[in-house]
C-alpha cells in the first residue's frame, strides 16, 4: 500500500522535514522488499494480491526506484518468460512492468529476445485476455519507439497481418493500441522500407478496415484514437515527400514520356516518329501544344518540374488526373486553349503551384505533432486520396479562375482564393471526398467575398479618432476583466498529464490556486478527475510569494533534460515552469494551447507582470469590439465627427436658470 498521506503532509509542513522524508523512503523500501518477496509466493491467491498491490504502487517513483534496485524488473521479465502465469496474474504482472518502465529509470535496450518473443506471442494469439493484449501492445509500442535495435527484433516477431484482426473487434482501446503499434513500426522503419510497408498495408486493406471498424463504427472516436489516426494520416502523406523533393531530370526519357502522355491524352495525338516532318515543324507543333497545356517553358516543359517542392509530385498528380479523370482533364485543357492568351488558366503552372499548396496545407514532410487530433475521415475513403484530393482541387481552381474572370496577372490572387476555399472546406471535416466536393461547390468566389465582407464587418474598422480614444479608455477595464477570469480559472485548477517515453498512460497530477490567490496546491492523482479536485486532497503547496519567475518553451528545465521532447516543437509550445527558491522548479506541460495561455497569463498576473499570450490578445479584441458595439448601438447610421463640436460661448446672463428653492 502507498504511504499514508499525512506522512507527506507532516514532512512538508513541520520543522525537521528531512528526517520525515527519510521515513517515507524507508516505508517505500520496506514495501518494495515485502512485495518483492510476496510476488514469488507459491500461493496463487497471495501472489495475485501482491501483483495487484505492485501494479498500484509502481506508479509512485519513490517506490519504483526501490523496487527496481531490488532487481524487480528482471524478476517480472523472468515471470513473463516462464509462461506459467495466465489471466489476472499475467495482466497485473504486465501492468506493473509498464508502470515501472514509464519512469524512465531502466533502459529498454536491456531486454532479451525471449521476453520480446513472449510479448509478441500474446499479440499474435487469436484469443487473448483483453487486459493482457492491451498491455502487450503498449509494451511493443514502447520498445519500437525507444530503441532502434528493439524495432528490428519486434519487426521480425510480428507482421501487419497479425495486427489486423485486433482492428476488426469492437474494443476501441485495443484498436487504438494496435494502430499505435503500426504507427510506431512505420515511424521507425528505414526510409527504404517505408514504401514497402505502405504496399503491405494496402494489400492488407488497412485503410478500408479502419474506415469500416473505427471511423464509421457506432462508437464516438475518443481523443487518443483521433491522435493515432492523425499520426497514420501524416505518416501516409509523408511517403509523398520523396517525390515532392525530387527534381525532374530533363534528359531522362522515361520522365519526358510522361509529358508526352499528357499531350497525347489532351489532344488525341500519337507521338510522331522522328522521320515524320522536319525537325523545325515538329518542334513548332510541340511548342504550340505545350503552351496550350499551360507550361511556363513551352520549349522544354521538363524545366518546370525542377522546382522543389513540389518536384515530380506535381507531374505524378497531372498524369493521375489525365488518366483517371480524362474527360475533366481534356475539358479544362481545351477550354483554356480556346480563350484569349491573357484569360487562359494555365493547367501546367496551376497544377505545379496547387500541388505545392496542398503539400503545405497537409504539412507533407513534417513529423506528427504530439498533441494533435486533426485527422480527416475523407482521406481514409480512397487508396489514392492525395491524388483524388488534387483532382477535385484542380477543377475548383479552374472554376474559380472563370468566376473571377482572371487574367495571367491575377494568378497569385486566384491561388489565394483557392487556398481559402480549400481550408474553409476542410474545417468541417467532410466524411467523404464527395462531401468535400459539395462543400467546395457552395464556396464559390462570390461566397468567399461575402464571408470576407462579413468578417470585416465583425471586426469593424473603428479608426476614427473619437472611437480610438474610447477604445483606449475602455481597454484597462477589459484587461482587468480578463485578469480576473484567468485567476478564477487557476482557482478551478487543471489536470496535467505526466509525460514519459510512452505517450498513452494514466498518470495525472492536478494544480490549482487557493481562493485567496496566495498558494498553489498540487499533487498526484490516480486517475483523471471528474470536476474540480478539493484543496485538502492535494498534498503539496507552493506559496505565490516564493515564486521568482515563470519560464516557457526551451528555457524550461524539463525540456532541456528530455532530448526527445526537446525536438518536438508542439511540446515546446505547451511547456512552462515556475521557478521558486534558488533553483527549484515546478514543471508543467499544458494539455492544449488554451490551457497553456490561461496558466501563463494567470501566473504572470499573480506576479504583477503583463499578460502577453495570444489568447489574451484574442480575448481583448473580442471583448473590446463587443463593448464598443454595445456603447455605439444608439449611434447607428449617425456620422461621428472627427473632432468634438466647439464649446459655445458663455451666455451674457443666467436669468434663464430657475432656482427650485
Amino acid at each position: 500500500m502507498p504511504p499514508p498521506a499525512d506522512i507527506v503532509k507532516v514532512a512538508i509542513e513541520w520543522p525537521g522535514a528531512f528526517p520525515k522524508l527519510m521515513e517515507i523512503d524507508q516505508v517505500s523500501a520496506q514495501m518494495a522488499q515485502q512485495l518483492h518477496e510476496r510476488i514469488q509466493s507459491s500461493s496463487m491467491d497471495m501472489k495475485l494480491d501482491a501483483l495487484k498491490d505492485l501494479a498500484n504502487s509502481s506508479r509512485d517513483i519513490t517506490f519504483a526506484q526501490e523496487f527496481i534496485n531490488l532487481d524487480g524488473i528482471s524478476l517480472l521479465t523472468q515471470m513473463v518468460e516462464s509462461g506459467t502465469d495466465f489471466g489476472d496474474l499475467l495482466s497485473f504482472t504486465l501492468t506493473a512492468f509498464v508502470e515501472l518502465m514509464d519512469h524512465g529509470i531502466v533502459s529498454w535496450d536491456t531486454f532479451s529476445v525471449a521476453f520480446i518473443k513472449k510479448i509478441a506471442s500474446y499479440v499474435c494469439k487469436s484469443a487473448m485476455d483483453t487486459a493482457v493484449l492491451q498491455r502487450s501492445l503498449a509494451i511493443l509500442e514502447s520498445m519500437v519507439l525507444n530503441s532502434q535495435d528493439l524495432y528490428q527484433k519486434v519487426a521480425q516477431e510480428i507482421t501487419i497481418g497479425q495486427l489486423i484482426p485486433h482492428l476488426q473487434g469492437t474494443d476501441q482501446d485495443i484498436q487504438t493500441y494496435t494502430i499505435a503499434v503500426i504507427n510506431a513500426l512505420f515511424l521507425k522503419a528505414p526510409e527504404e522500407k517505408r514504401q514497402e510497408m505502405a504496399h503491405i498495408l494496402a494489400q492488407k486493406q488497412l485503410r478500408s478496415i479502419i474506415l469500416s471498424n473505427v471511423i464509421r463504427s457506432n462508437k464516438p472516436i475518443n481523443d487518443e484514437m483521433a491522435h493515432q489516426l492523425y499520426v497514420l494520416q501524416v505518416l501516409t502523406f509523408n511517403l509523398l515527400e520523396d517525390r515532392m523533393m525530387t527534381k525532374m531530370d530533363p534528359q531522362d526519357q522515361a520522365q519526358r514520356d510522361i509529358i508526352f502522355e499528357l499531350r497525347r491524352i489532351a489532344f488525341d495525338v500519337e507521338c510522331e516518329s522522328n522521320n515524320s516532318g522536319s525537325f523545325e515543324k515538329r518542334k513548332s507543333m510541340y511548342t504550340r501544344d505545350y503552351k496550350k497545356l499551360g507550361f511556363i517553358n513551352h520549349v522544354n516543359p521538363a524545366v518546370d518540374f525542377t522546382q522543389i517542392p513540389p518536384g515530380m509530385l506535381a507531374l505524378d498528380n497531372m498524369l493521375y488526373f489525365a488518366r483517371h479523370h480524362q474527360d475533366a482533364y481534356i475539358r479544362i485543357v481545351l477550354e483554356n486553349s480556346s480563350r484569349e492568351d491573357k484569360h487562359e488558366c494555365p493547367f501546367g503552372r496551376s497544377s505545379i503551384e496547387l500541388t505545392k499548396m496542398l503539400c503545405e496545407i497537409l504539412k507533407v514532410g513534417e513529423l506528427p505533432s504530439e498533441n494533435c487530433h486533426d485527422f480527416h475521415p475523407m482521406f481514409f475513403t480512397h487508396d489514392r486520396s492525395f491524388e483524388e484530393f488534387f483532382c477535385i482541387c484542380i477543377q475548383l481552381l479552374n472554376k474559380t479562375w472563370k468566376e473571377m474572370r482572371a487574367t495571367s496577372e491575377d494568378f497569385n490572387k486566384v491561388m489565394q482564393v483557392v487556398k481559402e476555399q480549400i481550408t474553409r472546406a476542410l474545417t468541417i471535416k467532410p466524411n467523404s471526398l464527395d462531401q468535400f466536393k459539395s462543400r467546395l461547390q457552395n464556396l464559390s468566389y462570390t461566397e468567399i467575398l461575402k464571408l470576407r465582407q462579413s468578417e470585416r464587418m465583425n471586426q469593424e474598422d473603428f479608426q476614427s479618432r473619437p472611437i480610438l480614444e474610447l477604445r483606449e479608455k475602455i481597454q484597462p477595464e477589459i484587461m482587468e476583466l480578463i485578469k480576473q477570469q484567468r485567476l478564477n480559472r487557476l482557482c478551478e485548477g487543471t489536470c496535467f498529464r505526466k509525460i514519459s517515453s510512452r505517450r498513452r498512460q494514466d498518470k495525472f497530477w492536478y494544480c490549482r490556486l487557493s481562493p485567496n490567490h496566495k498558494v498553489l496546491h498540487y499533487g498526484d492523482l490516480e486517475e483523471s478527475p471528474q470536476g474540480e479536485v478539493p484543496h485538502d486532497s492535494l498534498q503539496d503547496k507552493l506559496p505565490v510569494a516564493d515564486i521568482k519567475a515563470v519560464v516557457t518553451g526551451k528555457d524550461c528545465p524539463h525540456m532541456k533534460e528530455k532530448g526527445a521532447l526537446k525536438q518536438n516543437k508542439e511540446l515546446l509550445e505547451l511547456a512552462f515552469s515556475v521557478l521558486y527558491e534558488s533553483d527549484e522548479y515546478l514543471n508543467f506541460i499544458a494539455p492544449d494551447k488554451h490551457e497553456y495561455c490561461v496558466w501563463t497569463d494567470g501566473l504572470n498576473a499573480l506576479l504583477g507582470k503583463e499578460m502577453t499570450s495570444e489568447f489574451t490578445r484574442s480575448d481583448m479584441d473580442t471583448l473590446l469590439n463587443m463593448e464598443m458595439k454595445l456603447r455605439l448601438l444608439d449611434l447607428e447610421n449617425i456620422q461621428i465627427p472627427e473632432v468634438p463640436p466647439p464649446i459655445p460661448k458663455e451666455p451674457s446672463n443666467y436669468d434663464f436658470v430657475y432656482d427650485c428653492n
